[in-house]
């Protein structure tokens, strides 16, 4: 029987939060590895069956999967996209859904009634209701298999004796027993539907949404189970892709090998006496600047690490939303130091400029976006706001000379290389790193200067960040602890 929906998996992130010392404790420093060599080499080309390929892509997608609903709270199953109106598939596929309920009508108005394939019809809808069942089923598990005998139904219809309408109404109490109470109004529409094709029609259009239903009840009901055992899952799967793909960690051995690079130029950078009395670097610190290096990652151009390639589009996200704060952070920070102490202490007037800026700002990511009249626009919008707030508490009135100062200013953010875009930006980095580096999670964290005009933003942003991070180093630790072993031991020799 054609279907008129298939299923896919979607979904939309978090996940659950891990301990940083357990993390610190795996990927920590320990017996540097004795393997020698300067830059990654490409592994030699293995040859694979494409029966090995196909099991490899099997588990890199139930992997996938499988962190899709770990890290994404909002992971939920959806029906399939239907074909565009007028496509040529959807002409066909309306065609032979038409031509199978045509013939099935056809044979049901024989004489006699020719049940075959309302039999066939009937034995799926029997298989799909035992699907929903849970093991403390038993007794209903019991009574569909006996109404729903399809060797008695069979010799009913040979024999004149099948009461089809009856079946399909026993059919359709069973489903109201069993369907979410959002399903309520398809069961009652059930019963309002007389003629035995529409109606068997309809009961699998009905079907397919309660199949929706107990998979997403099934997603939400093994998330806290699978948020236990993601991690190890997911390490064991990218384990076996590895050893079929031995070349799989070239550009994660890059970007690390890359970051431990940045990180000895830039203490280079001091004199050589306070170079060489610096610590080592150690595996964890390096991992966390890596993550780092990934918020200002240049998408359109550099392959992405294989081990946060699940997480890509999560961390183009973050990015953006990071270059997000550093705007709005750089903008009160001008409109605070401009206006001077009159306005500060007023929590409304903080929520207001921020929800004008944001508002404004909205479209910062897309292709159309100008940045040089949003904040004109945003320049504008703030000496408008501010000098209504300064008349409505009895201060000075904003004068002509501040606003030009203001705007200015406000333009000038625009350039990569403003100053106040700079400092913001470095403060933001700082207090992200921080949080990475953190070793009680709950401890707040201190604000330079600037940012607490973001404070709410801001911590809620580094919960989401660091659970993605900490999640990541939980999976793919021992990898980034051999690598950098390797690498450091390396620069040291």
């Amino acid at each position: 029987m054609p279907k008129d929906s298939d299923q896919t998996e979607s979904g939309e992130e978090a996940g659950k939060e891990t301990s940083k010392e357990t993390v610190r404790k795996r990927v920590g420093s320990r017996t540097p590895s004795p393997h020698k060599g300067s830059t990654p080499e490409s592994s030699p080309s293995l040859l694979v069956s494409v029966e090995e390929l196909m099991e490899t892509a099997k588990g890199v997608t139930n992997m996938v999967l499988a962190h899709e609903i770990a890290l994404n709270p909002a992971f939920v199953v959806k029906p399939a996209d239907e074909p565009l109106p007028g496509s040529l598939e959807r002409r066909v596929k309306e065609m032979m859904h038409q031509v199978f309920w045509e013939c099935l009508e056809a044979q049901l108005c024989e004489e006699p009634p020719n049940y075959d394939n309302a039999i066939k019809l009937l034995a799926e809808i029997k298989n799909t209701l035992l699907s929903f069942l849970l093991p403390g089923h038993g007794r209903l598990k019991t009574h569909i298999e006996e109404v729903l005998d399809l060797e008695l139904i069979q010799q009913q219809a040979e024999n004149g004796a099948l009461d089809i309408s009856g079946v399909a109404e026993f059919i359709i109490g069973i489903m109201g027993s069993l369907c979410a109470p959002c399903r309520d109004p398809d069961i009652r529409a059930l019963r309002d539907v007389s003629k035995i094709v529409p109606l068997l029609k309809s009961i699998f259009s009905v079907l397919d949404k309660m199949k929706i239903d107990m998979a997403n009840f099934a997603v939400s009901s093994i998330r806290p189970h699978l948020l236990q055992q993601s991690a190890e899952y997911e390490r064991k799967k990218f384990q076996e892709f590895l050893e079929k793909q031995p070349n799989a960690l070239d550009l994660t051995e890059k970007w690390l090998q890359d970051t431990v690079r940045g990180l000895r130029d830039s203490r280079a950078d001091g004199s050589s006496a306070a170079a060489t009395s610096l610590p080592s670097l150690q595996p964890i610190t390096v991992l966390n600047h890596a993550y780092m290096r990934l918020l200002k990652w240049d998408h359109a151009s550099d392959p992405f690490p294989e081990t946060v390639q699940m997480d890509q589009i999560r961390f183009q996200e973050i990015q953006q939303e990071v270059q997000f704060l550093v705007l709005l952070s750089s903008v009160l920070l001008m409109v605070y130091t401009t206006t001077g102490e009159a306005i500060t202490g007023l929590p409304d007037l903080l929520e207001s400029l921020k929800a004008t800026i944001t508002a404004l700002l909205a479209d910062m990511h897309t292709p159309s976006f100008r940045a040089d009249e949003a904040l004109e626009m945003v320049g504008e919008r703030m000496c408008v706001e501010l000098t209504k707030c300064l008349s409505q508490h009895g201060f000075p009135p904003f004068t002509g000379n501040k606003e030009r100062i203001l705007k200015g200013q406000i333009s000038a953010v625009t350039f990569q290389d403003n100053s106040v875009r700079k400092l913001m930006e470095s403060r933001v980095q700082s207090y992200l790193l921080a949080s990475l580096e953190s070793s009680h999670p709950k401890s707040p964290i201190t604000l330079l200067g600037g940012l607490d005009s973001i404070s709410k933003e801001l911590g809620e942003f580094v919960i989401r960040f660091d659970r993605l991070v900490n999640f990541n180093k939980m999976v793919f630790s021992p990898f980034y602890q051999s690598i950098l072993q390797r690498i450091l031991q390396e620069g040291e020799g």
